[in-house]
């Protein structure tokens, strides 16, 4: 399969879609935040509880892809604390890097990708990555925004207040106890969950509208190419160290190459970690991800 055509297939159908939400806020100037939290809140913990409920996962299928997510993020954070050290940068734009490179866009493309590219599994296996995602972001995503001024206090009651953790928790026992929720519930639930992809793609248009780059090259350069290169390198070898085989490989590989988050933007915004800097790397890594995902589906599909 040729990489245009891996291109059009996987990856231009999310392009288009995200610029349905780009040209949506450049005309009709919407609330985004008030949009998105509808979209994290409810649509993302429908199509989670959704996906463990009805996929029956096994316990060390979590506990693998959560193990393999880990390891890759922290690992490729600590790259870029060495690298900022070693140049000297200010705390501040070195943790605005720590964060770029950390947390991938594991939601409103990577989901929306993997759904795409390896289908109903594919999902699933990406939003047990995402589970984990959130975890970080939550806890050690905070901590590092924070310049380590963040009590654990703060970073565990801002990840109580996740949905999606609870939606996790809540599918894994009722499939524990054989349950299922009644079938009106199931099927509201089935219908939130199917807005989730779309929206995911249409908020990340939204959010990239007015985002300019800006800051100095050298960070840009390494939290970009960390972010997409060194994500997928980290992910390739990690991923047969957790047992990770088939779709579950290829998915892990391809989230760990996903661009940088639209949700460092707001950790950078309220601790104030060089924000402008941090949207640039969004920006820049989502405007570039195409060249590097193509052939690293192209890889991990051939």
């Amino acid at each position: 399969m040729t990489l245009l055509r891996l291109f059009v297939d996987n990856l231009l159908p999310l392009l288009l879609a995200a610029s349905a939400g780009y040209a949506v806020a450049a005309t009709l100037k919407p609330d985004i935040r008030a949009f998105s939290s509808v979209a994290f809140n409810v649509f993302a913990p429908c199509l989670i509880f959704q996906v463990i409920l009805e996929s029956r996962v096994e316990m060390i299928t979590l506990v693998r892809m959560m193990g393999f997510t880990t390891v890759g993020l922290l690992l490729l954070g600590a790259v870029a604390v060495a690298i900022a050290r070693w140049r000297g940068w200010s705390r501040p734009l070195s943790s605005a890097v720590v964060l770029c490179v950390m947390l991938p866009n594991a939601a409103n493309f990577g989901m929306s990708a993997s759904l795409l590219a390896f289908g109903r599994e594919g999902l699933m296996q990406a939003s047990l990555y995402f589970i984990t995602f959130s975890i970080l972001t939550y806890t050690v995503g905070v901590l590092v925004a924070s310049l380590g001024h963040a009590s654990p206090k703060s970073a565990l009651l801002g990840l109580v207040r996740v949905p999606t953790i609870w939606a996790v928790v809540i599918a894994l026992v009722l499939r524990a106890c054989g349950w299922s929720p009644p079938g009106p519930a199931m099927q509201a639930i089935d219908l939130l969950a199917r807005a989730c992809i779309p929206s995911f793609l249409v908020i990340l248009g939204m959010q990239l509208y007015g985002v300019r780059l800006q800051g100095p090259a050298l960070p840009l350069s390494v939290a970009g190419s960390l972010r997409l290169v060194g994500g997928f390198l980290a992910g390739w070898v990690l991923a047969p160290r957790f047992g990770l085989e088939g779709t579950a490989f290829q998915v892990g590989v391809f989230q760990s190459s996903m661009p940088t988050a639209v949700i460092t933007t707001i950790l950078a915004t309220e601790y104030d970690v060089e924000p402008r800097f941090v949207a640039s790397v969004v920006l820049l890594t989502t405007l570039v991800s195409p060249f590097t995902l193509t052939p690293a589906l192209a890889i991990l599909k051939g």
